[in-house]
């Protein structure tokens, strides 16, 4: 992999692994486009590495959320009185909320790294998904707001998180459906999908790297993946920022027709033979 490969397959994670339109989906293509062998070990190791560099930027971004609920928590731990802290308990909300994916991706992980990583599997997600996008918004009442989450609704964002190990679908794109589903306005699905992603890429991103150095530094080399990282968190810190701005104005619908054009494109692609399957 050269340094440009890297800083563009950085630049395509930094603005697409919070926005709904699949960040995996997009890097997979980008890097087929490169030339890149997809289904090698390492490729897949550095599409999964580079997320830290996004997991940074939104640590960075709500650091002041975190460190509240972290010391909420630690506090709760040690006095039973501290437990009545509703920060306490988002804590443990976001704890339990990335349980399911962490559960899931790490028993499907030779599913999610083979036959999921199929460009076929992308296009039927961005479509598929983009009328559950839809259904949400048409269906949530909107009317509940971040103070008003409770467990169940951690539980049942977490668990539509995992839907997002399908190439396509988006991480962010099924938590804030569910939070919208679970009528919560479009700040608060937005900022708990966030908080809920922080736990669950990093885990993914920390495994591949400790579990693929040796793949990393044969296919890509750790230069060209550094870089895709630092390239990838400042670009998705503006890429945070504005979304946040944008979910208090407008429906996540907005990006179903981008999806769906993109979608149709790589079917195009791959049925003129310019792009292969896997």
């Amino acid at each position: 992999m050269t340094w440009i490969q890297a800083i563009i397959l950085g630049i395509v994670e930094g603005i697409t692994e919070f926005l709904p339109v699949s960040s995996t989906g997009h890097l997979t293509i980008t890097e087929q486009l490169m030339g890149l062998p997809i289904d090698d070990a390492g490729v897949t190791a550095f599409t999964a590495v580079i997320q830290l560099g996004a997991i940074a930027a939104a640590l960075w971004y709500f650091r002041a959320d975190l460190i509240r609920l972290a010391l909420a928590w630690f506090r709760g731990l040690r006095s039973r009185a501290r437990r009545a802290d509703p920060d306490y308990r988002f804590a443990w909300y976001v704890i339990l909320g990335s349980l399911p994916i962490a559960v899931v991706g790490f028993l499907a992980k030779d599913l999610i790294t083979g036959p999921l990583r199929s460009l076929w599997v992308v296009v039927a997600a961005l479509v598929g998904w983009s009328f559950v996008m839809i259904g949400a918004e048409r269906l949530g009442k909107r009317n509940r707001g971040e103070s008003a989450v409770t467990l169940s609704d951690a539980l049942v964002i977490g668990t539509m998180q995992v839907f997002a190990l399908i190439p396509g679908v988006s991480r962010s794109g099924a938590t804030i459906s569910a939070g919208l589903l679970r009528d919560l306005d479009r700040v608060a699905a937005t900022r708990i999908s966030f908080l809920l992603g922080i736990p669950a890429l990093t885990a993914a991103g920390a495994y591949e790297a400790a579990t693929e150095a040796g793949a990393i530094s044969t296919a890509v080399g750790w230069g060209p993946t550094l870089v895709a990282t630092l390239t990838s968190l400042v670009v998705a810190y503006a890429a945070i920022a504005w979304l946040l701005r944008l979910v208090a104005r407008r429906p996540i619908s907005v990006f179903v027709p981008y999806r769906i054009g993109l979608a149709a494109v790589i079917a195009v692609l791959l049925a003129t033979g310019t792009l292969t399957a896997v």
